[in-house]
């Protein structure tokens, strides 16, 4: 049997999504007595709608804790399937099932985040060098322009990139699916900054 498809591969990529799929977002804004973070800015779940309300201790955590899953799923993943002889592979697919939970949870109707904080994560523990080019680069856009959206789509397409130039190819194939599922989630986004309307961060809505 294909190890792709083998028991111990889907076990890796449920386990990834089921804690991938925790909103911590909506769990803390609502635990804050914030109500609910959908109803307010970009309706996102994520720690840059969450800075939206004000609360930049929340926002915070929202981010290290959205990370901190993809990691978890990434190492979890891995050390079950070293057991089953396939621990790169568990630790991908872990990795991937978590990025597909935050931004399909099942909880929440499949409508999530856009998977940013957990991008990183997942590269944190798949490739940390990866993880640190992609932070260094959404940092540096940021700086320049204040746009969330657009420091996280630029630097959703060069990791990728850097990675394969490393000779990283695994973690840049799992770059470039989490990236372009990234891109797709963030339409919205570049529409709003191709008219010039897209909220900079730290803007209230």
């Amino acid at each position: 049997m294909d190890p792709l498809f083998s028991w111990p591969a889907l076990t890796s990529l449920t386990l990834g999504y089921l804690l991938g799929s925790i909103p911590f977002g909506l769990i803390l804004t609502r635990a804050a007595g914030l109500g609910d973070v959908r109803n307010i800015g970009s309706g996102n779940i994520g720690a840059t709608n969450v800075l939206r309300t004000g609360h930049k201790g929340l926002a915070a955590l929202t981010l290290v804790l959205d990370a901190l899953k993809g990691t978890a799923a990434v190492l979890l993943a891995e050390r079950y399937g070293a057991g089953q002889g396939i621990a790169i592979l568990a630790s991908l697919l872990g990795g991937l099932g978590a990025f597909l939970g935050h931004i399909f949870p099942v909880w929440l109707g499949f409508k999530g985040g856009k998977g940013v904080a957990t991008y990183i994560g997942v590269l944190a523990g798949v490739l940390w060098q990866g993880a640190l080019f992609f932070c260094g680069s959404w940092l540096a856009i940021a700086v320049l322009t204040r746009y969330s959206s657009l420091s996280a789509l630029v630097a959703s397409v060069i990791t990728p990139i850097a990675l394969w130039a490393l000779g990283e190819t695994p973690a840049a194939l799992l770059a470039a699916i989490m990236s372009a599922l990234l891109i797709w989630k963030h339409q919205g986004n570049i529409a709003r900054l191709m008219r010039g309307e897209e909220p900079r961060i730290g803007a209230k809505t």
